[in-house]
Parts: structure tokens; C-alpha cells; sequence
């Protein structure tokens, strides 16, 4: 049974009020001991030089809080000025939209109407009175029944094909140049002094007129590539397009732009890239070196002007084995050349007394070991009413003539 003591109770309260008495007491004398150290300490402290000291603050972070307390602040403007906005700022005026408006026809309405197709770029490289000329790619503009050009300030002006060349894919187009500056028309470079990994600059209208003017800089790749092209699309390659290999970014609707180099010269033609998943960053541009002739002769003559032979020719790696022996009759170590499948009446190769199944295997003392040999020969080295050496087979026997190249047209 329990019970209560109160004489305990009354003894444990009078030990608290003591202890209680005890701590105040405590604490007092701490702190009065405390200030007399201190009264005592800062003489001594002033004297090893650490007290007293002053704080002076920052400038900068004394004007920010007094502007953000007056309501003030400061804006910083960056005038940036490089190499390459000063190559677009030269160049980027001269490359414009290209509208390819193709007509529709429906079965039993007649011609159909006219509209909108593809877009792509062009560079405006002369003035010549009132007259603009500008070169683009042949893709670009092949099939139009009507041309339209829109310049950089967004202005429309109708344009005319002046001539096109599908070996070289470029074209020329001309429209009216009486409100067009000088300084719009962009400025020749030399694509033969190209090095790889200098810097360049593409600039053209990627996906349409809607990001006209787009800029994307890389550099050289590579230079003299050979890109294979199916002119007629059978399947076989008619054509190796010489070009430059660059990274900046050319997609569709660039084709026909320019492609400068840090001075903001023109040094390559936008014509195309590499379109696979498994590739990015080559892009290729027809060398301006390269095109220069091609654009001359299409603004003066509309076409251009490449020797002929008057021929129609196969590759010998195309025919087995069996008929380059048994119909040819070629030495078994003869196993390249063309073969020619006929000849245009009055031509040069007839004139020189080629016939159907020769054999050419050199001109002028180069080997040809396939059609685009015997194509680029013609081309890049020979000239209208140049003479050259062709050396066939013919049944087995080595013959060489000579023949007087024409103009490709007349046949």
C-alpha cells in the first residue's frame, strides 16, 4: 500500500529553489569575469594589429545595389564581327530563290494549269546592262514552264532559261536587272587554290523559300571527287561529276546556292549530298573553276559547245567473255575499251572509216577503259574541230585513224 511524505516532498522542493539560486549566481559571476577579460583583452589586441580594422565595400557590388534599389540597370552590346559574317554580309545578297512552276495536265482538259513545283537556289554572277545572270543547277530548273526569282529582300521577278546541261547538271536563267546593285552580284573565286580544311560557307534556301538565306559554314573535305551519275536513269553510269567535298550542312532546296570561301567569293556550285542513313556532313559543289566555261557557253549559246565523234558505244567489261573473244575477237589480254554500236552518217567517225564492233581502246595515246574515259577525254581535252588519234580493234588487228572532231549539235 503505497503512501505519501509530505516532510519528503517539502525537503525535495527546497533543494530545487537552492539549486536554482546556485545557477543564477553561477551565470552572473561568468558574465561580469567575462566583461573584465574583455576590457583587458582589446588593448592588447589592438596592439598585434588585428583589431580595430575596417571594411570597405566592393565598388562594383556597392553600384549593382544602388541600381537595383534605384530601379537602374545596365545592358551590355556585343558588336560581333568575324571573318565569316563579313564573307555573308558580301555574299549573301547575290544568292536567290528559284521557283520551278511546272503545268499539269488532266486526261481530256487540255494543257492543264500552271503551278508551283520544286524550289531551289541560285547565285547571280552578272550584270550586263539591264540584264541579271544567275546559275543554278539543271535539276533545278528542268521541266518549268515558268521560272520565278525571289531576291533576298523578298522581291519576285519572272525569269527566262537562257541554257542548261544536264552532263554538268548547271544552268544559267537571266531576269531583269535595272533595280538590282552591283554589289549584289557576287564575286568569282578560284577553286584550284582550295585546300582541304580550309573554312567555307554555303548559302541557300534549304526546304524552300520559308528559310531563304540560310547560312551554314564547314569546311573542305575534299577536293576533286568523282561522284558517278546516271544521266538517263537505266541504271548504269553515264557520267562522273567532278566535285568539292565539304560538312556544311547542304539539304534540299540549297541545290543551285553558293558556296564561298572566307572572303565571300564564289568557289563552288550547292548541287547535292550524300543522302544515306548511315551518312552525315557530305555535302558536294560543282568547283567553280570547273564551271566557268559550262556558264559561259550556256549564257551565250544556250547549249554547250563539246566536240563529237558520232558514235553510240558500249563498255567491253559489259559483254561476256564469249563474244569479246568469238565476235570481237580481241587478244585475251584485251579486256577494257569501248565498243562501238553504230555510227551517225557523216560524222567524224565515219568520215574516219569506223565501223560497227571497233574496238577503241586510246585516244591520242591514252588508254580508254570504258565509256566515261573515252567521255572525259572528249571533253575536258578536246575542243570543236580539234583532230585526234583513236587507235581500235578491229577483227582481232590493231588499226589507228585520225578524225576531225564536230560540234556535238550538228549530229
Amino acid at each position: 500500500m503505497g503512501y505519501y511524505d509530505q516532510d519528503y516532498h517539502n525537503e525535495g522542493r527546497r533543494r530545487q529553489k537552492g539549486n536554482r539560486g546556485g545557477m543564477f549566481l553561477a551565470g552572473l559571476l561568468g558574465v561580469i569575469l567575462g566583461a573584465i577579460l574583455v576590457i583587458v583583452a582589446i588593448p592588447q589586441l589592438t596592439n598585434l594589429n588585428i583589431l580595430p580594422y575596417s571594411i570597405e565595400p566592393d565598388q562594383d557590388l556597392k553600384e549593382t545595389d544602388e541600381a537595383y534599389h534605384n530601379g537602374t540597370t545596365k545592358s551590355v552590346s556585343v558588336d560581333v564581327t568575324t571573318d565569316v559574317t563579313k564573307a555573308v554580309e558580301k555574299a549573301g545578297d547575290s544568292v536567290v530563290g528559284i521557283t520551278n512552276i511546272q503545268s499539269t495536265s488532266f486526261w481530256g482538259q487540255g494543257e492543264g494549269q500552271e503551278q508551283g513545283g520544286s524550289t531551289g537556289s541560285g547565285v547571280m554572277y552578272k550584270k550586263e546592262g539591264d540584264k541579271v545572270y544567275i546559275v543554278t543547277n539543271n535539276h533545278v530548273v528542268e521541266g518549268s514552264s515558268q521560272l520565278e526569282v525571289t531576291l533576298a529582300d523578298g522581291t519576285k521577278l519572272p525569269a527566262k532559261l537562257r541554257g542548261a546541261d544536264v552532263w554538268t547538271d548547271l544552268a544559267v536563267i537571266e531576269i531583269d536587272g535595272s533595280k538590282i546593285k552591283k554589289d549584289d552580284i557576287v564575286e568569282f573565286g578560284n577553286s584550284s587554290k582550295l585546300k582541304a580544311g580550309e573554312p567555307v560557307i554555303a548559302i541557300g534556301n534549304p526546304l524552300g523559300l520559308q528559310f531563304s538565306g540560310s547560312v551554314t559554314q564547314g569546311v573542305v573535305s575534299g577536293l576533286e571527287r568523282t561522284i558517278p551519275v546516271d544521266i538517263n536513269q537505266d541504271g548504269m553510269q553515264d557520267w562522273q561529276a567532278e566535285v568539292l567535298q565539304t560538312d556544311a550542312a547542304i539539304n534540299p532546296g540549297n541545290s543551285g546556292g553558293a558556296l564561298v570561301n572566307i572572303s565571300g567569293q564564289l568557289i563552288g556550285i550547292n548541287s547535292m549530298k550524300i543522302a544515306q542513313q548511315a551518312v552525315e556532313g557530305i555535302g558536294l559543289a560543282i568547283p567553280i573553276n570547273y564551271a566557268q566555261p559550262i556558264i559561259e557557253d550556256l549564257e551565250r549559246y544556250g547549249e554547250v559547245k563539246r566536240p563529237a565523234m558520232g558514235v553510240s558505244l558500249e563498255d567491253v567489261n559489259q559483254i561476256s567473255a564469249y563474244h569479246q573473244q568469238e565476235t570481237l575477237k580481241l587478244p585475251k589480254d584485251i579486256n577494257y575499251g569501248v565498243m562501238i554500236r553504230q555510227t551517225v552518217p557523216n560524222s567524224p567517225a565515219a568520215q574516219a572509216g569506223l565501223q560497227e564492233l571497233d574496238v577503241i581502246v586510246e585516244l591520242d595515246g591514252e588508254k580508254i577503259e570504258n565509256v566515261i574515259d573515252l567521255r572525259k577525254h572528249l571533253y575536258n581535252k578536246k575542243e570543236v574541230n580539234d583532230q585526234m588519234k583513236v587507235k581500235i580493234y578491229r577483227n582481232g588487228e590493231v588499226k589507228e585513224v585520225n578524225m576531225k572532231l564536230t560540234d556535238e549539235s550538228r549530229l
